[in-house]
């Protein structure tokens, strides 16, 4: 028996192991993973709600593509709303600087209330 055939119908070069043949399959190369909290929060979201299309962007090579973006949207989208809602609600260095503490607590709740914000439009959308 040979060791490698090609199918042309299929394009899909099959190879030899024991009795039987196997395609040769390769993933395609898929950018670097570099993301983080919201890309990591993201995948587990896929896998465990969006399994189909957990599976073609993985089956693409698209999958770290796609949780790099989401994670700098996300911390974009925090960076920015959080700078307002501290603005709006006074939260300013002046005020850092006389009272840390409740500084401290309003900050935490801004932060809370943004990453909220976050998870529903853009990890869980």
């Amino acid at each position: 028996m040979k060791k490698y055939i090609y199918d042309d119908k299929s394009g899909l070069g099959y190879r030899l192991y024991g009795d039987y043949y196997l395609p040769d399959l390769e993933l395609m190369e898929d950018e670097e993973a570099c993301y983080g909290k919201y890309g990591m929060l993201r995948k587990t979201y896929l896998m465990e709600h969006r399994k189909p299309y957990y599976q073609m962007l993985m089956l693409q090579g698209k999958l770290n593509k796609h949780l790099n973006r989401v994670d700098r949207e996300a911390h974009e989208r925090m960076d920015i709303l959080v700078a307002q809602m501290a603005e709006k609600q006074g939260v300013t260095e002046l005020f850092k600087a006389e009272q840390p503490m409740l500084w401290v607590q309003r900050m935490n709740g801004i932060r809370t209330a943004v990453e909220a914000i976050v998870f529903t439009e853009i990890i869980y959308g």
